[in-house]
């Protein structure tokens, strides 16, 4: 097995990267899906949640009320913290769960990529065997954020200075995607990083 981690900036491209290797063959195991997963009515986590933060965090219907939470954590720096100690373990458990599923699944050559947003800012590195970048210029991120996705140019602006800069994923890349170009040559790299892979999860 090769344990993969997939990374990007905002706009970069990570999700179409994240299709072609699964049509390839890989097992993707998503961080923001672990991240819904954990906290679902009727976890553990979401128990945890109201325990910690009330009963003024869930909805009418017993869910995370995510903005409300959101707007609690993101002006409270100790607050966070606390949501994190809860949430974070769990993503890892549920992850852990996931690569072992995948694993009995597709046997002792499985590829598993775990596409995980905040690799670079949470010095995830160390983890993976091997980490992909999916890599694109600064102008090319914005262009796609305000053209493909609607999103007003100061907000794209600000997404992408909260992420680590481009210099700070580029280092720990194992493997990077320039994924600048047409989706032909995006097909081609990809291509070549899928035997990369998988000569890597056999050795």
């Amino acid at each position: 097995m090769v344990r993969v981690g997939l990374t990007g900036g905002i706009g970069a491209g990570k999700s179409e990267v994240a299709r072609r290797l699964v049509a390839l063959g890989a097992a993707l195991i998503d961080a923001d899906v672990a991240a819904r997963e954990v906290v679902a009515p009727g976890t553990p986590g979401l128990a945890r949640i109201a325990a910690v933060f009330g009963d003024g965090v869930l909805t009418s219907d017993g869910a995370l009320d995510r903005e409300r939470v959101a707007a609690i954590v993101f002006a409270d720096s100790a607050r966070r913290a606390e949501l994190n100690a809860i949430v974070h373990p769990l993503v890892g458990e549920w992850m852990m769960a996931a690569e072992q599923a995948a694993v009995a699944s597709s046997g002792p050559d499985a590829v598993v990529v775990h596409d995980v947003p905040l690799l670079a800012e949470n010095n995830l590195a160390g983890r993976y065997d091997l980490v992909i970048v999916v890599d694109v210029p600064p102008e090319v991120q914005l262009s796609r954020l305000v053209k493909d996705r609607g999103m007003p140019q100061e907000q794209a602006r600000e997404r992408m200075a909260a992420q680590a800069t481009r210099e700070d994923r580029l280092a720990v890349a194992d493997i990077v995607v320039d994924n600048s170009g047409s989706l032909t040559d995006l097909d081609r790299r990809i291509g070549e990083v899928w035997e990369t892979l998988r000569e890597a999860a056999m050795t």
